[in-house]
């Protein structure tokens, strides 16, 4: 599932857009929430792109199988890879198979240059040959091949991410959502045990309002929190502050007034981190020290 973590860069990435292009709060909403709901479609289409590897492999299996003069290796083909228990868990999963059947866009054909190139380098590593060649057979061995062949190969696969970006321009920001989602994925398969359900993306109602009314409220008193911003800038001039710094600073500040039960340290640790991803590389000083100011002013626990 999406955690508080994520919902909160969904947040401060709907409000710098907003900033940038005033619309209304609810189509705001409306908008943060169909791109909340897209992270699951890049979750499904890359668990479906390790589906159209394994079908090249056994493809290409098929394929030599068929030759009129084979080789040893064609005759008597290692399964090993296409019999992966993890691989033919992803594959067997119900949910992702209905998911693919309603929403036929994230299928990938086998003969898509970016299936057979990544095919082809996963075949040719170190990794995948001792794999291949290891007279282990267990689940747990199975697994942890997956798990680190897909960061290799899925996650860091920056060809990949340049498609993604250009089929869908909110997904260059989600990727690493749906890679974690992936990995959990991965790492929650049991033996004997089938996978029906995917990760949700929003995990309950109480999320789902957490994501709502910290995008509400913050765009909704905007003016009011930025002067209380403005009041904790010391010889700094607002017009000075970034968009996105202030983005996240206004961000934070309306969670520390909205949800008081939530610890100013466990507030101020998130919009941190969001400032590593979002901002440059001294922002993240910055953005503790006002946030820890106004936390003490405020008495904040």
């Amino acid at each position: 599932m999406v955690g508080r973590r994520q919902l909160r860069e969904k947040v401060v990435q709907t409000l710098y857009a907003y900033q940038q292009n005033p619309k209304s709060v609810d189509v705001v909403l409306k908008n943060m929430m169909k791109e909340i709901s897209k992270i699951y479609d890049l979750y499904v289409y890359e668990l479906n792109f390790l589906v159209a590897i394994h079908q090249l492999a056994e493809e290409q299996i098929e394929i030599g199988k068929r030759k009129y003069i084979k080789s040893e290796e064609e005759a008597n083909p290692n399964l090993k890879f296409v019999e992966n228990k993890i691989l033919l868990q992803i594959i067997e999963n119900d949910e992702r198979g209905e998911y693919t059947a309603s929403n036929k866009q994230l299928m990938w054909d086998t003969n898509d240059d970016l299936v057979v190139k990544t095919y082809q380098r996963i075949k040719a590593g170190k990794r995948y040959k001792d794999y291949m060649e290891s007279a282990e057979s267990s689940f747990e061995d199975d697994q942890k091949f997956i798990g680190k062949l897909f960061l290799r190969y899925v996650a860091e696969n920056e060809d990949l991410h340049d498609f993604l970006e250009g089929k869908e321009m909110a997904w260059a920001d989600d990727i690493h959502i749906a890679n974690s989602l992936i990995q959990k994925t991965i790492g929650f398969m049991k033996p004997e045990q089938e996978t029906h359900t995917l990760i949700k993306i929003i995990k309950n109602y109480d999320d789902e309002s957490f994501a709502k009314t910290l995008l509400a409220q913050t765009a909704l008193n905007w003016d009011h929190t930025e002067k209380k911003l403005e009041e904790r800038l010391q010889n700094w001039d607002l017009e000075r502050v970034s968009l996105m710094d202030k983005v996240i600073l206004i961000t934070a500040l309306s969670e520390m007034d909205e949800f008081k039960l939530t610890p100013s340290s466990i507030i101020i640790n998130e919009y941190i981190e969001i400032a590593k991803v979002y901002s440059s590389d001294k922002s993240n000083v910055f953005i503790n020290g006002i946030l820890d100011k106004y936390a003490k002013d405020n008495s904040r626990i």
